[in-house]
C-alpha cells in the first residue's frame, strides 16, 4: 500500500492558505460578522459560542439585544427563506430545470439582505454602513427573469392553488415564506434601520417565485390546479352541514 507523506513546507503553506480564504470570506461576507478565532490560531472553531444562552445576540454593530427583537425576527424569516429555496431547488435540479443558477444567486444576494438587516443604521458606523449597503441591481435581475419566464408562459386568467409538481409547490411554499420575510422587514425599513432596497427586494423576490414556480410546472408538464368555488363542485364532494361540527 503506498504511503503519502506531506513534507512540513507544504503543510505550512497549505494552513497559511486556509487562514487567507478565512479571512477573504469573512470579508466578502459581512453576515458572518463573529470571529472564533485569532489569526495565529489553526484549530478548528467551535460552531457553539454560548453567548446566545442568556437569550440575548449581537448585531453586526455588536449591540446585545433579545432575540424576540425584530431584528432578529426578520433574520430568522430570511434565513428560512434561503432554506425554503434551497429546498426546491434540490426538486428543481432533480428535473434539471435550467433556472437552478438564479436560485443559486438569490440565496447569495438573501446573505447580503441579512448582513443590511443585522446593522441597524441607529446604532452603525461608517465602516459598517460601506460593508453592508444593499444595492438595487438585484432587484433589475429579478425584473429580468420575471419578464424572460412571464413570455413562456399561458395568460394566467383564474387563481391558482400551489401544485403543478414537487418543484412548483416548493417554489410556492417558498414565495409565502418570502411574504413572511417581507412583512417583518418592513417596519424595519420604516423606522430607517435598513435600506429601503431590501424591502424591495423582498416584494420582488415573491413575484418572481410565483412566475417560476408557474414555470417549473409548465416545463413539467405538469397542470396547475385551478381555484373553484365550493358550490361549483360536484354534489359528491360536499360534506354534509351535520359532518362540520359547527
Amino acid at each position: 500500500m503506498a504511503a503519502f507523506v506531506i513534507k512540513p513546507s507544504l503543510l505550512h503553506c497549505v494552513l497559511r492558505t486556509v487562514r487567507q480564504l478565512r479571512v477573504r470570506q469573512t470579508r466578502e461576507t459581512p453576515f458572518l460578522w463573529r470571529s472564533y478565532a485569532s489569526d495565529g490560531d489553526n484549530r478548528v472553531p467551535k460552531i457553539y459560542t454560548k453567548t446566545g444562552d442568556k437569550g440575548f445576540s449581537s448585531t453586526f454593530t455588536g449591540e446585545r439585544r433579545p432575540k424576540e427583537d425584530h431584528i432578529f425576527e426578520a433574520l430568522g424569516n430570511t434565513d428560512e427563506l434561503s432554506s425554503a429555496i434551497g429546498l426546491a431547488r434540490e426538486f428543481c435540479l432533480e428535473k434539471g430545470h435550467a433556472f437552478t443558477h438564479q436560485l443559486d444567486k438569490i440565496q447569495c444576494v438573501l446573505q447580503d439582505v441579512g448582513s443590511n438587516i443585522a446593522t441597524p443604521r441607529s446604532s452603525a458606523r461608517e465602516s459598517h454602513r460601506t460593508r453592508t449597503n444593499f444595492t438595487a441591481t438585484p432587484i433589475a435581475d429579478l425584473e429580468g427573469w420575471i419578464d424572460a419566464l412571464t413570455e413562456e408562459l399561458p395568460p394566467l386568467t383564474n387563481f391558482i392553488l400551489p401544485s403543478g409538481g414537487k418543484s412548483s409547490a416548493a417554489l410556492h411554499l417558498a414565495r409565502t415564506v418570502c411574504r413572511r420575510a417581507e412583512r417583518s422587514v418592513a417596519p424595519i425599513v420604516r423606522s430607517g434601520e435598513a435600506d429601503p432596497d431590501v424591502a424591495r427586494f423582498l416584494n420582488r423576490l415573491s413575484d418572481y417565485l410565483f412566475t417560476v414556480a408557474r414555470y417549473a410546472a409548465l416545463k413539467e408538464n405538469n397542470k396547475e390546479k385551478i381555484y373553484t368555488r365550493p358550490e361549483m363542485y360536484p354534489e359528491r364532494f360536499r360534506v354534509p352541514p351535520k359532518k362540520l361540527n359547527l
